[in-house]
């Protein structure tokens, strides 16, 4: 789906936080315009959507809001289904666990798309390293951490009165201070604005 992001959310009916804290604010177009894009505006009414019309609604949420292309999704999907457990909380489980999607959860950046440019830019390092693939899945104990060099960039420095104050999720570590952080476990309480079964319909078929 291409477009602006805050239109894509308009055409979903569901906040996925893509325009990062302009999202909860009053300029929010999905508060300003609470109905789907198009030339009836408010009094167009949503027609019906068939079972494949649902999966591939919840399709596009997951790639719009994690920032992943359809070969990417149905990659995640496959070591899934590979992978002891529940295919759909494993797939969630990978995607949570992206570095772009850590980086984001870390409240290093305003949304997962800011968190992408982060990574590609090169200011993110994994267990010492620099990582530049937003993709890069990350396991428990891997350590996570701002390059020295960037902790001054504006990208940084206008969040840190913020980072001070959140709370990353029980199964991350964070140090607000230095910038770093850690995968304690496996992600847990991911209660994402998805259908994650249709989209495992979809793909199991």
């Amino acid at each position: 789906m291409l477009g602006p992001k805050e239109k894509k959310e308009r055409a979903l009916g569901v906040r996925l936080g893509l325009k990062g804290d302009r999202a909860s604010s009053p300029k929010s177009a999905m508060v300003r315009k609470p109905y789907r894009p198009g030339a009836h505006g408010p009094s167009s009414r949503p027609s019906a959507l068939s079972e494949f019309g649902l999966q591939l609604r919840e399709k596009n949420k997951f790639k719009i809001a994690y920032g992943v292309n359809e070969n990417n999704l149905r990659r995640l999907f496959a070591i899934a289904v590979q992978t002891k457990g529940e295919s759909g909380r494993k797939l969630l489980e990978l995607l949570e666990t992206r570095l772009d999607s850590v980086v984001f959860l870390m409240g290093w950046a305003v949304s997962r798309g800011a968190a992408r440019t982060i990574v590609v830019q090169g200011h993110i390092r994994v267990n010492g390293k620099k990582v530049t693939s937003p993709g890069y899945q990350l396991r428990v104990g891997d350590k996570i951490a701002v390059r020295p060099e960037s902790k001054d960039k504006k990208a940084f420095a206008d969040r840190r009165e913020m980072i001070k104050k959140y709370d990353a999720p029980s199964w991350l570590r964070m140090d607000p201070e230095k910038l770093e952080g850690e995968v304690l476990s496996v992600p847990t309480d991911i209660n994402p604005p998805f259908e994650i079964n249709l989209l495992v319909d979809s793909f199991s078929k």
